[in-house]
């Protein structure tokens, strides 16, 4: 018996060597890239011809309604809004225009209520002033009175006292108006 034999088994497929790189640049593989790359980008583009686009443009249709529908309903809004205002501003000119009148007829109403209390006053006061005249020309009168009589009496006392004779209380009366003037 010989000795072992010096085999190895591979299963490995003896070839041909292929040179090392990145396969899409292999310049040897360009042709059936190229088809492909054909294939693909026209099925890609029947595809988004056929389906996409109408898509797309039905859904920017859509959007450019809804959008116009939208501005619609807005503009509709905004002349409701500015019917709103000017009919506030008119209730609002017509409320201030009643409250105007109403301070007005208030104004006037204390107006004369105060003329009337004053004229009320001043009538009450004109009566205590007329009244109070009347005290005083009373008083002076009775003032005018006690002193007529004090200088009466004094004019008595005085002659009695200086001549030591009595006179009468007519005679002193009428010395003393004739000296006042009264």
């Amino acid at each position: 018996m010989a000795g072992p034999a010096n085999t190895t088994a591979t299963t490995e497929v003896p070839g041909k060597k292929e040179p090392a790189g990145f396969p899409p640049f292999k310049t040897e593989t360009f042709p059936s890239q190229f088809f492909w790359l054909a294939i693909t980008f026209a099925f890609l583009f029947v595809v988004l011809w056929r389906l996409a686009t109408p898509r797309i443009a039905s859904t920017i249709s859509a959007r450019r309604n809804q959008i116009n529908d939208d501005l619609a309903v807005a503009q509709k809004h905004r002349g409701d809004a500015e019917a709103a205002s000017a009919a506030y501003q008119t209730a609002l000119a017509g409320a201030r225009a009643r409250a105007t009148a109403l301070a007005d007829n208030n104004r006037k109403s204390v107006v004369a209520e105060i003329d009337k209390q004053r004229a009320d006053a001043d009538a009450r006061a004109n009566a205590d002033i007329a009244k109070a005249e009347l005290r005083i020309n009373a008083m002076r009168d009775q003032a005018k009175g006690h002193v007529s009589n004090a200088a009466r009496d004094a004019a008595i006392d005085i002659v009695a006292h200086l001549t030591g004779e009595t006179v009468s209380t007519d005679d002193a009366t009428a010395a003393v108006r004739a000296a006042t003037g009264a």
